[in-house]
């Protein structure tokens, strides 16, 4: 087995980046919900605020592959990371002596929305030039398994502190892990192969579209990511607060976000010892098991049986992310890989926000168990029917082999 991708610094500081900057981050927006409450928002300003945010990040993303494919990648991260922990304090400033507004929280989720996004890409496309070759299956899983668990540590201590303190703080504590990420981050010595280009965008966009294409399985997977996340994230953050709070009670929608993350990372924990050789065959079978948390929600009595299909559906999709993240990096040239996980980031983002407005009045005409059941049927039968493609059934690792006595590549 080949030596720890954590034996190299570089990866080391990487995954502590994102691990803290993910702690923070999953604090926001639990405490900029009560931000906007406090300051006597109503429901239609708060999604303002969040969806501002999210259309300044699908704006922004491809741009952010432009810069991660053009200019050393830890640089872009620094720099987002520093610049990020600025405007989040001054969030937290001006809520904590009083003088925030809505406006003002609506614009701050415009800049933070635009750096998350002009880094994200060359975050990204950092894994594989901090590790040797034969270390990165791991090391996807790894810096995954971290960002996961960072993120549901985080979750659960923003209900703490802004219980405690106040939203402020809680987005005080966020800024305070964007400046430790952006020290990490400064600290890492590989830059990634740059390809120094001075071409005009939209050139250079043209370029990673074309490399898009030339993969058939990574064009029609980023095309279902768009058909999913129309009809998925509608079904968790619109309807399933009110389906599981109405049966059960508020608290056992936070149950079953827990049951969520908890499947998250022991799907994390799974993929560091199973290895499938075709990576999107078994990646897109797991990821029809997500289907069974809208199912669950619409047929189940038992609340057991909600929280059993939040945690299928967390371990589907955690071993279908990693061998999908593993696919891109062994197949993509690394001068490359910024702008194609732009364009495969505009297939998570892009369809969100149209979900997100257009479920709460389809579920209202057909009703929220039968919506819920077209939710299922659709992100559970695209994911299998993609199987049909034989460029995506029958993608393979790539595992390094090593002749007789042949040293494994020392890591950065």
């Amino acid at each position: 087995m080949p030596p720890s991708p954590l034996r190299s610094r570089d990866f080391r500081l990487l995954v502590g980046g994102v691990a803290v900057s993910g702690l923070g981050s999953a604090m926001t927006p639990v405490a900029l919900a009560f931000a906007v409450l406090d300051l006597g928002g109503t429901a239609t300003q708060l999604g303002l605020v969040v969806a501002a945010f999210a259309a300044a990040e699908v704006v922004t993303i491809l741009y952010g592959g432009v810069l991660g494919d053009r200019l050393p990648r830890p640089l872009l991260m620094q720099g987002s990371s520093a610049a990020t922990a600025v405007s989040q304090a001054a969030v937290a400033v001006v809520l904590v002596t009083g003088h925030g507004s809505i406006w003002f929280l609506t614009a701050i989720g415009v800049v933070n929305g635009c750096l998350g996004a002009i880094a994200q890409p060359a975050s990204n496309a950092m894994t594989r030039s901090t590790v040797a070759e034969d270390q990165l299956a791991r090391a996807v899983v790894l810096r995954s398994l971290a960002g996961q668990t960072a993120f549901a540590v985080g979750f659960a201590l923003a209900g703490i502190i802004v219980a405690v303190a106040g939203p402020g703080w809680a987005i005080a504590a966020d800024a305070a892990t964007y400046a430790v990420a952006a020290v990490l981050f400064a600290m890492i010595r590989a830059t990634g192969t740059t390809n120094g280009s001075r071409e005009r965008l939209l050139a250079e966009l043209a370029d990673g579209a074309r490399e898009v294409f030339r993969h058939s399985w990574l064009w029609l997977l980023i095309g279902q990511a768009l058909l999913y996340h129309l009809f998925y994230n509608g079904a968790q953050g619109v309807l399933g607060p009110i389906v599981v709070g109405d049966v059960w009670g508020e608290e056992a929608w936070g149950w079953a976000l827990s049951a969520l993350m908890v499947g998250f990372v022991a799907g994390g924990l799974v993929a560091l010892r199973w290895r499938p050789r075709h990576l999107l065959r078994w990646g897109l079978v797991l990821l029809s098991l997500t289907a069974a948390f809208p199912l669950a929600m619409a047929v189940a009595d038992d609340l057991r049986l909600v929280l059993a299909g939040a945690f299928v559906h967390g371990v589907g999709l955690q071993l279908f992310s990693v061998n999908w993240d593993l696919a891109i990096q062994e197949n993509i040239a690394e001068d490359m890989l910024a702008r194609v996980y732009s364009f495969d980031l505009v297939g998570s983002f892009a369809c969100r926000p149209i979900g997100l407005a257009l479920t709460g009045p389809v579920a209202a005409l057909v009703g929220t168990d039968t919506w819920l059941l077209v939710v299922a049927a659709v992100i559970g039968l695209s994911s299998l029917a993609a199987l049909a493609a034989p460029s995506a059934r029958g993608l393979a690792r790539r595992t390094p082999v090593l002749t007789p006595g042949e040293a494994v590549t020392t890591p950065r």
